[in-house]
């Protein structure tokens, strides 16, 4: 019997094989979320330099009502070379809500900033299981708050509010632009999702069709799902799952980014349509050939380099008739 071919690209492949082997196995041999994250930190990174920007800032930012402040770092691009002020993203990490700060998204951060001459605002909002759902969206919800209220001091422009995530941190992009909407809060100009959750079921043909040999297999991301939700977590509430929402209308628009060999390809897809259904403006990018996790790879991978131009055109566009003139060179940081 000849074997089907395989649906990801030859460059996604051989970076699909490394990434796996070096990962461990959520979900099966390893189940424990300390130990889970002990072997991610662990896992060896090339030793280059970081992509320059003009400057990069750690702080804290109110939390929610009786929790923690929430660490962030702002990443601020080069000189402005006339333009005005800047498109403010608020940008939440993927990694399950289970694993990835404010370290492990630093180059991509890096990237996006200088692709897009936007401020950035990289959110380190609490990890289960320690802190279940919904304690990563209070946190992505606090920190959208402050940015909004700081955009000006932050140089960024208020008018240009952007809500953006990967993975996990699109549905918190996704969750918290919903948020806003119910509950008043800032209305962002865009919301950015690349291969988002967005509903907890994991019943789809992607699903099945993706499960394994793929990189991120779907047993990772059902422990992910389990750590996140714990014992008593709501997996139909809209903030968990934004698909199962009754009213999408009224949402800022949308920029999705979604990956053909990602278990998670079908429900990002059914999101947009969803929204586009609802009278939301959505514009999308499908890459048939790439895995979960691609967009990380602008320096490996050719449709992660679209990927990144077109996230970075949609974040432009938030200021209106400015033109995107991110200083390239960047500078010190």
């Amino acid at each position: 019997m000849t074997a089907a071919p395989d649906r990801l690209d030859p460059d996604a492949r051989a970076l699909a094989d490394v990434m796996a082997a070096a990962f461990p196995d959520l979900g099966g041999s390893v189940t424990d979320a300390v130990l889970a994250r002990r072997l991610i930190d662990a896992i060896p990174r090339p030793a280059v330099e970081p992509p320059p920007v003009g400057s990069v800032e750690d702080r804290t930012v109110p939390g929610p009502p009786g929790a923690p402040d929430v660490p962030v770092r702002i990443y601020r691009p080069g000189p402005p070379a006339g333009q005005g002020p800047r498109p403010t993203v608020v940008y939440y990490h993927g990694g399950g809500w289970v694993v990835g700060g404010l370290d492990s998204h630093d180059t991509s951060l890096r990237e996006l900033c200088r692709a897009s001459g936007a401020v950035l605002v990289s959110v380190d909002y609490r990890l289960a299981p320690e802190a279940p759902f919904p304690a990563a969206v209070e946190d992505a919800y606090a920190a959208l708050v402050w940015a909004a209220n700081r955009a000006g001091e932050l140089g960024g422009d208020p008018r240009s509010l952007v809500v953006a995530g990967d993975s996990a941190g699109g549905t918190l992009a996704a969750v918290v632009a919903l948020a806003a909407k119910e509950r008043g809060g800032p209305a962002p100009a865009l919301q950015v999702l690349v291969y988002p959750a967005t509903d907890a079921g994991q019943d789809t043909g992607s699903y099945r069709a993706n499960a394994t040999g793929y990189f991120m297999e779907a047993a990772a991301l059902r422990w992910f799902w389990e750590q996140y939700l714990g014992p008593d977590g709501d997996e139909a509430h809209p903030y968990a799952s934004p698909l199962r929402a009754a009213d999408l209308s009224g949402l800022p628009p949308a920029h999705l980014v979604t990956a053909g060999c990602d278990s998670l390809c079908d429900e990002g897809r059914a999101y947009a349509e969803r929204l586009r259904a609802a009278g939301v403006p959505v514009s999308e990018r499908h890459y048939p050939g790439m895995f979960h996790g691609f967009f990380a790879f602008p320096g490996l991978l050719a449709d992660a380099r679209d990927a990144l131009s077109g996230v970075a055109e949609a974040v432009a566009r938030t200021a209106g008739d400015r033109k995107n003139r991110g200083d390239h060179r960047g500078s010190a940081g």
